[in-house]
C-alpha cells in the first residue's frame, strides 16, 4: 500500500526513535532531513518474516537487515516459544556466518532470549550452517538459530530458523512467530541482556567453538566410510571467503586424503568478499580463481563451499580438462552413490525439488528405493522425509535440490556441503581406483538411464502487464493440443492453486509444470518479489560413446537452450520484457 509523504516520514521517525543503533538512526535521519522519499519507502516497506526467516539488503529501516530488524524478530521467536508446551525445558542453539554484522547480530539476539528466560548454546565465532543445526538436532533445541545470508550479495545479511525437529520452520510456525514480530514493541524497548561472546559465559549462555564439534565429523565419518582407495587423489577446495575451510580440510582429512589444497585467496572468512562481489558458486565468474588454481596444481577434483558452507559446486576431469558439473549431474552421482552404501531395508528413501531432473527418480527406482519430489528449498524435503519415515515408507538415504544443494546423511536435516564434499571426495577416490572419474560414471548412469540435461533461464519482465502476458500464455499452453517444438504437450500442474490430492509439501506455489510427449519437462515459476520469471527445462540426448561423450553433452544442452526459447516464444515474454 502506496503510504502519502506525511505517512512514510512519520513512520520513519517512529522507527528512529526507538533504534538502538546510532549508525542506522543517522542514515534515516539523513534521508529523512533531505525528504528522499523512494529512498524512504523502499527502506521502510517491511521485511517479511516466511520458511527462510529473514534474508535482505544491510541498512537502517524496517525493509533492511539491521539491529532492530534482530532483536524484534529474536523477541517475536522469544514469544512465540513461550506458547510452547517445554519450550523452557530446551536450548536455543544460535549460530554465525563470518558477514561483518553477522556476530552482533546474533550477540543481540542472545542478549534478548537470555532476557525472556532461555538457556542459549552459541557458537562464540564464525561457523558453518550443517554444524548449528546438526548440534541443534543434538542438543534437542527448541529452535536454532543461524546468522547469515548464506550466498547472497555481500551486502546482505539473513536469519535462518529450524524448528524442534531440526528442520527449517515452516507454515504455521512461521506465520505465528511473524505475527509476534509485528506486535513486537520498538527495538530499544525490547528487553535485552548485554551479550558479548569474546567474555566469559554467563547465567543461561553456553558459548562453543567449531572445534568442538567431533560428534558431527564422527557422525559424517559414519555414515560415508572411508575406503583404502584413492587416497592420493589431488583435491582443491575454496571456502570463497566463507567459513568451509577448516571444517572440509578436517572431515577430508578424517577420510585419510594427503593431497588438498585450499585456495589460499579465498580460504579465511571474511565477509566483503574481496575477489568476489557476488558468493554464489553459480554464478558465473564466480568458480574462476578456484578453477585456475586446480589446473594450476593439475588437480583431479575441485570442491567449492558457499559462505556458510551448506552447498557445494564441484569441477572434475572431462577429457582431461576441468568442467564443473551442474547441481542435476551431481545429485545423480551422489544419488546413486548414496544408494550403493544404503542397505535395502528399509527402503531408502531419495527426495528431489520439483523443478530438478527426473533422472534421480529413475536412478531410485532402478535401485528399489522410493523417490519423493518437493517443492523447493530443504524445510520440505526433510519435512517429507519425516513425513515418509512415519508413514513407515522407508529410511532416509539422500534429498537435493538443482541449486547445489545436497543431504548426504541424517545429521544434518538441511543441505550439508562439507558431508556432500566428503561424499563426492570418496565417490572420485573409488573411481580412481578403477581408472575412471565422475565424468565416467555419469556417462554409465546416462548409458543405463537415458541422457537427462538441464537448463534454466531467469527472465525480467517489465510493464504494467508483464504477469498478465505471461497468465495468458499458460492459459494458451494448457488449453489443449499445443506443442513445443516438435512434441505436443501431454500434461501439466498448476500449482498456483491448492489440491487436496497432493501432499503438504506440494501444495499451493507460485509454480506451473509442463511435461511433453517425450517425457521432458519444463517449468515456469513466477518471482513472488521481483517482476522475474524463472524458467526450468529437463530434455533427453542421445548418447552415442564414451569418445564423444562431451559432444553429446554440448548436443543436449543445445536442445535444452531451444526448448526453453521455445518456451519462452510460446509465453510471449519477448514482449513482455
Amino acid at each position: 500500500m502506496t503510504r502519502s509523504p506525511s505517512e512514510l516520514l512519520a513512520a520513519a521517525q517512529a522507527w528512529i526513535a526507538g533504534d538502538p543503533d546510532p549508525l542506522t538512526r543517522a542514515e534515516l535521519v539523513a534521508l529523512c532531513d533531505a525528504r528522499d522519499l523512494a529512498a524512504l519507502e523502499e527502506r521502510m516497506r517491511g521485511l517479511s518474516f516466511g520458511t527462510a526467516g529473514l534474508r535482505g539488503a544491510v541498512g537502517a529501516g524496517s525493509g533492511r537487515m539491521n539491529l532492530a530488524v534482530v532483536i524484534r524478530t529474536a523477541f517475536g521467536i522469544a514469544r512465540y516459544l513461550a506458547e510452547q508446551p517445554d519450550s523452557q525445558d530446551r536450548p536455543i542453539v544460535l549460530g554465525f556466518d563470518a558477514r561483518p554484522t553477522s556476530r552482533a547480530f546474533a550477540e543481540a539476539s542472545a542478549g534478548v532470549l537470555l532476557a525472556a528466560g532461555y538457556s542459549v548454546v552459541a557458537f562464540a565465532g564464525p561457523t558453518a550452517t550443517p554444524l548449528c543445526a546438526f548440534l541443534g538436532r543434538e542438543l534437542g533445541a527448541s529452535v536454532t538459530i543461524v546468522v547469515t545470508a548464506s550466498h547472497n550479495p555481500r551486502g546482505d545479511n539473513g536469519y535462518k530458523v529450524y524448528g524442534p525437529d531440526a528442520v527449517q520452520i515452516t507454515s504455521p510456525v512461521d506465520v505465528a512467530i511473524a505475527r509476534h514480530i509485528t506486535q513486537a514493541p520498538a527495538a530499544a524497548h525490547v528487553p535485552r541482556r548485554a551479550v558479548d561472546f569474546d567474555d566469559a559465559p554467563s547465567e543461561g549462555l553456553t558459548l562453543r567453538s567449531a572445534n568442538e564439534s567431533a560428534r558431527y565429523f564422527s557422525a559424517i565419518s559414519a555414515a560415508i566410510p572411508a575406503s583404502a582407495a584413492g587416497r592420493e587423489l589431488s583435491i582443491v577446495h575454496s571456502a570463497l571467503h566463507g567459513v568451509g575451510t577448516a571444517p572440509m580440510l578436517r572431515t577430508l582429512a578424517d577420510a585419510g586424503f594427503a593431497h588438498v589444497h585450499s585456495v589460499s585467496e579465498q580460504a579465511e572468512p571474511d565477509g566483503t568478499f574481496p575477489t568476489t562481489a557476488f558468493p554464489n558458486p553459480e554464478e558465473p565468474g564466480t568458480l574462476d580463481l578456484a578453477l585456475a588454481e586446480a589446473n594450476r596444481r593439475s588437480a583431479a577434483l575441485l570442491l567449492v563451499s558457499d559462505p556458510d558452507a551448506d552447498r557445494l559446486a564441484v569441477a572434475a576431469r572431462l577429457d582431461g580438462a576441468l568442467a564443473v558439473l551442474d547441481g542435476n549431474q551431481l545429485g545423480a552421482l551422489l544419488a546413486d552413490y548414496q544408494l550403493s552404501l544404503s542397505p535395502p531395508t528399509p527402503t531408502p528413501l531419495v527426495l528431489s525439488s520439483v523443478v530438478s531432473s527426473p533422472l534421480v527418480a529413475q536412478i531410485a527406482a532402478a535401485r528399489g528405493g522410493w523417490h519423493e519430489r518437493t517443492h523447493t528449498g530443504f524445510k520440505w524435503l526433510w519435512s517429507a522425509a519425516l513425513e515418509l519415515e512415519r508413514r513407515g515408507r522407508g529410511r532416509f538415504c539422500f534429498a537435493y535440490e538443482e541449486a547445489l544443494g545436497y543431504s548426504v546423511f541424517a545429521g544434518v536435516r538441511d543441505k550439508d556441503g562439507i558431508a556432500a564434499g566428503r561424499a563426492v571426495a570418496e565417490l572420485a577416490a573409488r573411481l580412481v581406483s578403477r581408472g575412471a572419474g565422475l565424468f565416467d560414471r555419469l556417462y554409465e548412469l546416462y548409458l543405463e538411464h537415458g541422457l537427462w540435461v538441464s537448463a534454466a533461464r531467469s527472465i525480467g519482465l517489465t510493464g504494467a502487464d508483464g504477469a498478465a502476458r505471461v497468465d495468458a500464455g499458460l492459459s494458451a499452453l494448457t488449453s489443449g493440443g499445443a506443442k513445443l517444438g516438435d512434441a505436443p504437450l501431454v500434461r501439466w500442474v498448476d500449482y498456483r492453486s491448492s489440491e487436496p490430492a497432493r501432499p503438504p509439501w506440494l501444495g499451493a506455489a507460485a509454480l506451473v509444470e509442463l511435461e511433453l510427449a517425450n517425457g521432458e519437462r519444463l517449468f515456469v515459476r513466477p518471482s513472488g518479489t521481483e517482476p522475474k520469471l524463472k524458467l526450468y527445462g529437463h530434455v533427453r540426448g542421445a548418447v552415442t560413446s564414451r569418445a564423444h561423450f562431451g559432444r553429446d553433452l554440448l548436443e543436449a544442452r543445445r536442445s535444452a537452450a531451444a526448448l526453453l526459447e521455445a518456451l519462452e516464444k510460446a509465453l510471449n515474454l519477448k514482449e513482455a520484457r
